[in-house]
Parts: C-alpha cells; structure tokens; sequence
C-alpha cells in the first residue's frame, strides 16, 4: 500500500500518502496540539506528497466540511503561532473534510474516508488517532472493525493506557483483537519532545557521560515536573485519574526509562524499546512508605470534586532500579498541581569526591554543584553544575555552570513539538518513541501497591512545593527545584 517512504534534501523521511483520520476532531487537544501539529507539519514540508485528514466526532457534534475549516483555521490561529498565511492555509483547508461517526451509524465517516481515498488515488495509508476519552476506546476500535476501515490501518492511542493493571490488559485485548502490535502507536508527547531525545544523544553519542553515567558516579537522580495550574474544570477526569496514574506512570517512568536504559544495538524501534523495558522490569514495585501524596487546599471546593476526595494533585516518590547499573541509587520523582514554578526537569546528582580539601565550599555552594541538569520544556537546554575558584587570594569556591540552550542553536527551526515528531514518526510506521503494550503492563505491575495501599493525602498550599514532608523522602539530599540558577521564578532558564 502507498510508495516508500522518500528522503528530503534534508534527511528527513516523507511519509507514504495518507488519509489521518483525527477522532475527537472538536475536542481540547485536537484544538490545542493536534490540528496546530498537522499544519505545522504541512508547513515544514514533512507532510506526505498526497494527504488528507479527516475529523470525525459523534452526530450531536458534527461539523460540515466548511465549519471544519474554519474550526481548524482557529486553532492553527490561536495555538499555532498566530494568522495562517493564505497560499499555505488554503493548500492545507483543501485536505481537510469532516464525516460524524456514531457506534449504530458511521456511514457519514465511512463515505468521507472512501472520498479522501479517491481523490488522492493510489491507495493511501489510513492513520487513525483516537483523541477521545479513554472510555470511548473500545467503541470507537469496535467501528472501524465492523467498517472495515481499519484494514492496514495504524491507530495512535492516547493515554491514559488503563487505570491499572487488569484494565490495561483488558484494553489491550480489545485493541489487539483488530490491530496487531506492530499498527499501535500509544502516544505520550514527553517521549517526542526533542530536549528528551538528546538524552540518548547525550550519554551515547559523548565519551565525556557515558562512563560515569552508572552507580559508581552517580548518587541519585531527580525527575521534577511541578506545574503551576490547577485541575482547570477538568474534575471528572482529575478525581478517577489523579496525579499518579496521569503524570508518574504515564510520563514520568518513561522519562526514567530514557534515563536508565542500557546502550541500545541501535537506535531502530525493537532495540531501543527492549532496553527501555528491561529498565521498567528491573523497577522494584512502589513501595507506598517511599511515597508522599499532597492535595493542594482549595481542591476539595472545586466543582465537581468530592468533599471528602482523597484524590492527590501531588506525588513524590523513591523509585528503585534493581539492576548492575544502578544498584542503591534512588530514583526521585515528584509532579504535582499549583506548585510553585511550572518546570520539567532531570538532575543526576554526581557524587563527591573522596577527599574534601573544600568541606565549607560544598556548603556555600548550595548543593548546586555537581550536577548534571537536563530542562526537557519546550525548547529546553542541558548544564553542568560545578563548583569552581571564586576570583581573589583565598581558595573560596562558588558555584558555576556550563549550558546548551536550544534556544541559542541555529536549528532550533527545524525542531517539532512532541505531537509533531510522533504524528511524523506514526505515519513513518516508526514505533521508538511509542510505549509497547508489555512495558504498560509492566509499569501498572510497579504501581500496584500503591493504588491498592495509598497513604491519606496530605494538604499544601498552592504555591508552595507541596507537603513538607517531601524533604524528609529524599533525605539526606535535596531537591534541585526550586532552582536558585533560574534568571527568575519560573522562567526555566539557566
């Protein structure tokens, strides 16, 4: 089906043609990332020489063609850095069509789907991406089935993949009873975001990393993503997910992964994947002692939200690797809602050397030395923090840092946000940055005592950096964040 997948001047693949069929199509994220992503994707020529997308949503929300286009010229507006210019909008409007889809009737979907395939002739790939609710997965799986439109077919799966174990397997079931493994792409944006791929640039690629990148050098690691927001209306969602299920084993664990994994043979979708999941069954199941919950004050008074509701907007935790490479270096990882800055962050804390000649500079210091800091934001940088010689006739060090800025690098135009490079790599059938069904399983394995054994939440002010108890789970060490390094609160930058 389609031709091969072509090279540009500039390395990069072109998909196969395609029709994208984008289920959710008038919904937040479709809005926010995915349409924005697509014509972005038009934009920097990445797109397939032949396409089309298609939006589909249920009858009670359906949108003729011209209202589609005009819903998704106020997306790319307002998410999409600003007014479309006419000659490259009206190439991208001209691929888009709309068809409504309801379980007992998706003729509407199926007629637009046939009508994109003709037009662009040929036969195209079909990509379906499910941006609906996950409890809408298995009706909407069960209508390209029974359509037939998921013949050849690939399917992008948000997440969350399950609330635990016995649901993730039973999704997968469900999923796999029409997709074999290999058209699944289950997609977490983090795993896309250019700033996370240089890990893997970063330790593999540098002989400088690479050798002290184990437990030898290293005595912990942090994995810090604090936002500022709260819930955002979002209470029917936030009070069956929390924030454990919808940042931890979603996001975080595959950060760690990235960070963790042994060196990949290659850099192809099976070796890379493998090593990351021999890291999640290398992970010791969370131990609920190592873990604090927080629920800001005010939660509680959200509409939606019980009086009583024990959901946390907040988790801290100790994750242990038990491998050769890691053996007793703890794992921290903490998100949370209304914190004090919005960040993303990965700090591997080196550890001191064995003759401290300068035992009162590691205080002045601050403990911000001897750290490697990776800042996976949007458009994110890397430092080196290290102590070095303050100028003048004593031996009195001060702190100091060495930073690369994707802000500063000349490429920076050629970068993708996260949904791009994955709506990209989906339509290239390159599955690296997608999570596979036996790592899910896995992590949902891992979080199990927690979820069957959580400890009562405990309040903190919005603002703050949750419970005080945090400092306790990480001591004797301390958090990187807050950062005193940033130019200023907040700002994400060294």
């Amino acid at each position: 089906m389609g031709v091969k997948a072509n090279r540009t001047s500039r390395g990069a693949a072109t998909p196969d043609d395609h029709v994208v069929v984008l289920f959710g199509a008038t919904g937040d994220l479709a809005r926010r990332k995915l349409l924005p992503g697509l014509y972005r994707l038009a934009q920097a020529g990445l797109m397939p020489a032949g396409y089309r997308v298609v939006g589909s949503a249920p009858t009670a929300d359906a949108l003729s063609d011209e209202a589609f286009r005009a819903h998704a010229r106020d997306a790319v507006t307002e998410f999409g850095g600003g007014e479309p210019s006419k000659p490259e909008w009206e190439r991208f409007a001209d691929a888009l069509s709309f068809g409504a889809a309801d379980p007992d009737e998706p003729g509407p979907l199926v007629a637009a789907v046939r009508a994109a395939e003709t037009a662009l002739g040929g036969g195209p790939r079909r990509l379906f991406h499910l941006a609906v609710p996950p409890v809408a997965f298995a009706s909407v799986i069960g209508t390209l089935d029974r359509t037939g439109l998921s013949e050849g077919g690939r399917v992008i799966i948000e997440k969350p993949f399950g609330t635990d174990l016995a649901s993730a397997r039973a999704l997968d079931g469900i999923v796999h009873a029409v997709f074999d493994e290999s058209r699944v792409f289950r997609i977490d944006h983090f795993l896309g975001k250019e700033s996370v791929d240089n890990i893997l640039a970063l330790r593999f690629a540098n002989g400088l990393f690479e050798p002290v990148w184990n437990r030898d050098h290293i005595s912990h690691v942090q994995i810090d993503v604090p936002e500022t927001i709260g819930i955002e209306g979002r209470a029917a969602f936030f009070e069956e997910t929390g924030t454990f299920r919808d940042m931890i084993v979603t996001h975080l664990f595959q950060v760690l992964g990235f960070v963790a994994m042994e060196p990949p043979t290659s850099l192809g979708a099976k070796a890379l994947r493998d090593e990351k999941d021999k890291v999640f069954q290398s992970l010791r199941p969370v131990d609920p002692g190592h873990v604090v919950r927080g629920q800001y004050e005010g939660y509680r008074s959200e509409p939606g939200v019980a009086p009583d509701s024990d959901t946390e907007t907040f988790v801290a935790l100790r994750a242990d690797v038990d491998n050769w490479r890691w053996a007793g270096v703890p794992f921290y990882l903490r998100s949370g809602k209304a914190l004090g800055q919005r960040r993303q962050v990965v700090t591997l804390h080196f550890k001191r050397p064995p003759l401290r000649m300068f035992d009162t500079a590691w205080a002045s210091g601050g403990g911000r030395g001897n750290a490697l800091v990776v800042d996976f934001d949007d458009p994110g940088w890397i430092a080196a923090d290290f102590l070095a010689k303050e100028p003048g006739p004593a031996m009195r060090l001060g702190p100091a840092r060495m930073t690369f800025r994707y802000a500063d690098s000349v490429q920076l135009r050629n970068g993708l946000e996260g949904y791009e490079r994955l709506i990209l790599d989906a339509m290239l059938g390159d599955q690296s940055l997608f999570t596979r069904s036996d790592g899910i399983q896995r992590l949902w394995e891992v979080a199990d005592p927690l979820l069957r054994s959580p400890r009562p939440v405990e309040p903190y002010a919005p603002g703050s950096w949750g419970p005080a108890s945090v400092d306790k789970l990480v001591a004797p060490h301390h958090w990187y964040l807050p950062d005193m390094a940033s130019d200023e609160p907040g700002s994400g930058t060294p």
